[in-house]
Protein backbone atom coordinates (compact mmCIF):
# COMPACT_ATOMS: atom_id res chain seq x y z
CA UNK A 1 0.00 0.00 0.00
CA UNK A 2 3.12 2.10 0.42
CA UNK A 3 4.43 1.58 -2.62
CA UNK A 4 1.28 2.62 -4.23
CA UNK A 5 1.29 5.91 -2.35
CA UNK A 6 4.98 6.31 -3.62
CA UNK A 7 4.26 5.45 -6.94
CA UNK A 8 1.24 7.93 -7.43
CA UNK A 9 3.33 10.68 -5.88
CA UNK A 10 6.28 9.89 -8.16
CA UNK A 11 3.52 10.01 -10.86
CA UNK A 12 2.52 13.59 -9.92
CA UNK A 13 5.87 14.75 -9.80
CA UNK A 14 7.22 13.75 -13.01
CA UNK A 15 4.04 14.97 -14.50
CA UNK A 16 4.81 18.26 -13.06
CA UNK A 17 8.78 18.39 -13.72
CA UNK A 18 7.47 18.05 -17.53
CA UNK A 19 4.87 20.53 -17.43
CA UNK A 20 7.89 22.85 -15.95
CA UNK A 21 9.80 21.87 -18.85
CA UNK A 22 6.94 22.59 -21.70
CA UNK A 23 6.90 25.98 -19.88
CA UNK A 24 10.53 27.11 -20.09
CA UNK A 25 9.94 25.99 -23.94
CA UNK A 26 7.41 28.94 -24.30
CA UNK A 27 9.60 31.65 -22.42
CA UNK A 28 11.51 33.26 -25.92
CA UNK A 29 15.19 33.40 -25.69
CA UNK A 30 17.26 34.91 -29.08
CA UNK A 31 16.40 31.84 -30.73
CA UNK A 32 13.46 30.89 -32.58
CA UNK A 33 11.46 27.75 -30.59
CA UNK A 34 8.40 26.46 -32.36
CA UNK A 35 6.80 25.40 -29.21
CA UNK A 36 6.66 29.29 -28.36
CA UNK A 37 3.98 29.81 -31.02
CA UNK A 38 2.50 26.17 -31.02
CA UNK A 39 -0.19 26.32 -28.00
CA UNK A 40 -1.51 30.05 -29.31
CA UNK A 41 -5.04 30.14 -30.07
CA UNK A 42 -6.31 31.21 -33.87
CA UNK A 43 -9.59 31.87 -34.35
CA UNK A 44 -10.00 29.03 -36.85
CA UNK A 45 -13.71 29.18 -38.81
CA UNK A 46 -15.07 30.61 -35.26
CA UNK A 47 -13.14 28.20 -33.48
CA UNK A 48 -10.09 29.07 -31.25
CA UNK A 49 -7.93 26.16 -32.85
CA UNK A 50 -4.23 25.97 -31.50
CA UNK A 51 -1.62 27.31 -34.38
CA UNK A 52 -0.55 23.68 -34.01
CA UNK A 53 -3.14 21.90 -35.42
CA UNK A 54 -3.67 24.47 -38.74
CA UNK A 55 0.06 25.00 -39.75
CA UNK A 56 3.44 23.59 -40.29
CA UNK A 57 6.12 25.25 -38.26
CA UNK A 58 9.78 24.99 -39.06
CA UNK A 59 12.84 26.49 -38.14
CA UNK A 60 14.66 27.65 -41.24
CA UNK A 61 17.23 29.89 -39.95
CA UNK A 62 18.42 30.22 -35.94
CA UNK A 63 16.57 33.83 -35.24
CA UNK A 64 13.53 32.45 -37.99
CA UNK A 65 10.25 30.83 -37.80
CA UNK A 66 8.46 29.99 -40.68
CA UNK A 67 4.38 28.86 -40.35
CA UNK A 68 2.85 27.43 -43.23
CA UNK A 69 -0.83 27.03 -42.95
CA UNK A 70 -2.38 24.03 -44.69
CA UNK A 71 -5.34 26.37 -45.61
CA UNK A 72 -4.30 29.45 -47.01
CA UNK A 73 -7.46 31.20 -45.60
CA UNK A 74 -6.16 31.20 -42.29
CA UNK A 75 -2.94 33.05 -42.73
CA UNK A 76 -4.72 36.27 -41.98
CA UNK A 77 -5.78 35.09 -38.61
CA UNK A 78 -2.44 33.50 -37.72
CA UNK A 79 -0.86 36.85 -38.39
CA UNK A 80 -3.32 38.29 -35.90
CA UNK A 81 -2.66 35.90 -33.29
CA UNK A 82 0.79 36.29 -33.23
CA UNK A 83 0.62 40.18 -32.56
CA UNK A 84 -2.11 39.72 -30.19
CA UNK A 85 0.20 37.32 -28.17
CA UNK A 86 2.13 40.08 -26.78
CA UNK A 87 5.24 38.43 -27.63
CA UNK A 88 7.68 40.78 -28.85
CA UNK A 89 7.35 39.35 -32.48
CA UNK A 90 6.27 40.92 -35.66
CA UNK A 91 5.41 38.13 -38.53
CA UNK A 92 5.75 38.94 -41.85
CA UNK A 93 2.94 37.66 -44.58
CA UNK A 94 4.03 37.01 -48.04
CA UNK A 95 0.56 35.43 -48.97
CA UNK A 96 1.95 31.87 -48.99
CA UNK A 97 4.06 31.60 -45.68
CA UNK A 98 4.22 33.80 -42.25
CA UNK A 99 7.92 34.63 -41.51
CA UNK A 100 8.55 35.37 -37.46
CA UNK A 101 12.00 37.06 -36.98
CA UNK A 102 13.33 36.90 -33.63
CA UNK A 103 15.26 40.49 -32.73
CA UNK A 104 18.00 40.49 -30.45
CA UNK A 105 17.12 40.31 -26.83
CA UNK A 106 18.06 43.59 -24.99
CA UNK A 107 19.56 42.92 -21.45
CA UNK A 108 16.97 43.95 -19.93
CA UNK A 109 14.51 42.09 -21.43
CA UNK A 110 16.37 39.14 -20.30
CA UNK A 111 16.75 39.76 -16.99
CA UNK A 112 12.33 40.11 -16.86
CA UNK A 113 12.62 36.63 -19.35
CA UNK A 114 15.11 35.03 -16.48
CA UNK A 115 12.76 36.29 -13.61
CA UNK A 116 9.18 34.67 -15.75
CA UNK A 117 11.40 31.28 -15.44
CA UNK A 118 12.20 31.77 -11.65
CA UNK A 119 8.24 32.00 -11.06
CA UNK A 120 7.71 28.88 -13.25
CA UNK A 121 10.06 26.77 -11.16
CA UNK A 122 8.35 28.26 -8.27
CA UNK A 123 4.90 27.16 -9.57
CA UNK A 124 6.59 23.60 -10.36
CA UNK A 125 8.35 23.10 -6.28
CA UNK A 126 5.30 23.87 -4.88
CA UNK A 127 3.01 21.10 -7.35
CA UNK A 128 5.58 18.98 -6.35
CA UNK A 129 5.35 19.92 -2.52
CA UNK A 130 1.84 19.38 -2.44
CA UNK A 131 1.71 16.20 -3.98
CA UNK A 132 4.08 15.59 -1.15
CA UNK A 133 1.94 16.51 0.91
CA UNK A 134 -1.03 14.39 -0.35
CA UNK A 135 1.13 11.58 0.02
CA UNK A 136 1.97 12.12 3.13
CA UNK A 137 -1.69 12.08 4.19
CA UNK A 138 -2.03 9.13 2.52
CA UNK A 139 0.28 7.49 4.38
CA UNK A 140 -0.78 9.01 7.77
CA UNK A 141 -4.31 7.97 6.66
CA UNK A 142 -2.86 4.10 6.34
CA UNK A 143 -1.57 4.20 9.81
CA UNK A 144 -4.73 5.41 11.44
CA UNK A 145 -6.16 2.94 9.67
CA UNK A 146 -4.20 0.38 10.88
CA UNK A 147 -3.01 -1.07 7.65
CA UNK A 148 0.52 0.09 8.09
CA UNK A 149 2.75 0.27 11.30
CA UNK A 150 3.88 3.72 12.28
CA UNK A 151 7.52 2.16 11.69
CA UNK A 152 6.43 1.25 7.64
CA UNK A 153 4.78 5.19 7.93
CA UNK A 154 8.12 6.85 9.04
CA UNK A 155 10.57 5.28 6.02
CA UNK A 156 7.63 5.61 3.39
CA UNK A 157 7.63 9.31 4.64
CA UNK A 158 11.65 9.28 3.96
CA UNK A 159 11.11 7.55 0.58
CA UNK A 160 8.50 10.46 -0.19
CA UNK A 161 11.03 12.95 0.68
CA UNK A 162 13.94 11.79 -1.54
CA UNK A 163 11.64 11.57 -4.20
CA UNK A 164 10.33 15.46 -3.42
CA UNK A 165 14.53 16.42 -3.19
CA UNK A 166 14.71 14.30 -6.83
CA UNK A 167 12.40 16.05 -8.56
CA UNK A 168 12.84 19.73 -7.07
CA UNK A 169 16.79 19.02 -7.87
CA UNK A 170 14.85 18.38 -11.30
CA UNK A 171 13.41 21.67 -11.77
CA UNK A 172 16.57 23.50 -10.09
CA UNK A 173 18.77 21.71 -13.05
CA UNK A 174 16.09 22.77 -15.47
CA UNK A 175 15.81 26.69 -14.12
CA UNK A 176 19.66 26.72 -14.22
CA UNK A 177 20.00 25.28 -17.78
CA UNK A 178 16.98 27.82 -19.15
CA UNK A 179 18.80 31.11 -16.84
CA UNK A 180 21.96 30.00 -18.65
CA UNK A 181 20.67 30.06 -22.13
CA UNK A 182 18.53 33.37 -21.46
CA UNK A 183 21.69 35.00 -20.40
CA UNK A 184 23.72 34.18 -23.00
CA UNK A 185 24.60 37.36 -25.97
Amino acid sequence: MIDDVLAEAKQKMTATVRHTQSEFGKIRTGRANPTLVADLPVSYYGTKTPLQQIAGISVPEPRMLAINPYDQSALREIERAIQAADLGLNPSNDGQLIRVVFPELTEERRKEFVKIARERAEEGRIAIRNARRQAKSDLADLTDEGAVTEDDQRRGEQQLQKLTDKHIGEIDELLGNKEQELLEV
